[in-house]
């Protein structure tokens, strides 16, 4: 208790309370995760600025993800989570991105050659991007759906997939991209192992052609029969990162909510309309193996 009270006083010196009092009361919900809570707030500010969408506390505390563990991040990108996990799971622990299979990133249709290339060779560089972000040699590597190591199977504790289901699922049809990243999460998974989901949640009543992730959005419904087709089951839902103020129709795409602003321009009104909104919808899931015993 005493170093708690250290570090809320230590932070009240520098940052507004709105900064930092939702994380560190969600680590204290979820049973005094303090050391997750702490790794947050030792981001900087602008780094901090999407925690009040994003969760991080409390998302990562939902998949029970520990210091130490074996984990695998799904499109990890910029690396908004990877700097978040990178020094949480330490250095007895191991961090992995996986990416797009080198294919996929033409089938979007905009990407220039050389961004294609760019986002290829960044596979390979993702242990680059964790060390820019802890200096604690936490193990890592980088591979994609297609790629991943046969010796990482049956090794790894979680597999995130963070807002990384749609573009999966959008070339299901074409290219079987979303049923190869859930069978290659299911491998790579110990026997107790879990996969966590944070995604752009679609109405329910939504049509299924607007609905298969070219927008941005699934149904949860879909994701959880998606994950059952591969071997999981659902074990807990979480409402941490919903947002009913999100109400998307056939119209509408995900990007248009902010950060992106697609199609917002220099139209104040608009973007301000947008801002009321907030970030999109989001499902939160926990799958195991299923007929696994897990311990958490």
């Amino acid at each position: 208790m005493l170093a708690h009270n250290k570090l809320m006083k230590s932070l009240l010196t520098v940052f507004s309370l709105s900064c930092f009092l939702l994380p560190l009361s969600a680590a204290v919900a979820h049973g005094g995760n303090e050391p997750l809570a702490k790794v947050v707030l030792d981001r900087n500010a602008e780094q901090r600025t999407r925690d009040i969408d994003r969760h991080p506390v409390q998302t990562l505390s939902f998949f029970h993800v520990e210091p130490g563990m074996k984990v695998a991040e799904a499109l990890p990108g910029g690396g908004w989570y990877s700097r978040i996990l990178a020094p949480y799971l330490g250095k007895n622990g191991a961090l992995h991105g996986i990416n797009y299979n080198d294919d996929m990133w033409a089938l979007f249709g905009f990407f220039s050659e050389d961004r294609i290339k760019e986002m290829v060779a960044n596979t390979t560089k993702f242990p680059e991007k964790v060390a820019e972000f802890t200096d604690n040699n936490i193990a890592s590597s980088g591979f994609t759906f297609a790629s991943a190591p046969k010796s990482a199977f049956g090794t790894l504790d979680r597999v995130l997939f963070i807002r990384a289901l749609h573009n999966l699922n959008r070339f299901e049809d074409k290219t079987g991209t979303m049923s190869q990243a859930l069978q290659v999460a299911h491998q790579l998974l110990k026997e107790d192992g879990l996969v966590g989901v944070v995604q752009h949640r679609a109405p329910e009543s939504s049509p299924d052609d607007w609905a298969d992730g070219s927008s941005g959005y699934l149904k949860q419904s879909h994701v959880i029969q998606a994950f059952e087709d591969a071997g999981f089951e659902l074990m807990m839902t979480s409402e941490v990162n919903a947002n009913k103020k999100d109400k998307p129709t056939t119209s509408d795409i995900v990007w248009r909510l902010k950060p992106t602003y697609h199609g917002v321009g220099e139209d104040s009104e608009k973007k301000a309309a947008i801002d009321a909104i907030g970030e999109s919808d989001r499902m939160t899931l926990l799958f195991k193996k299923k007929g696994a015993k897990v311990r958490h």
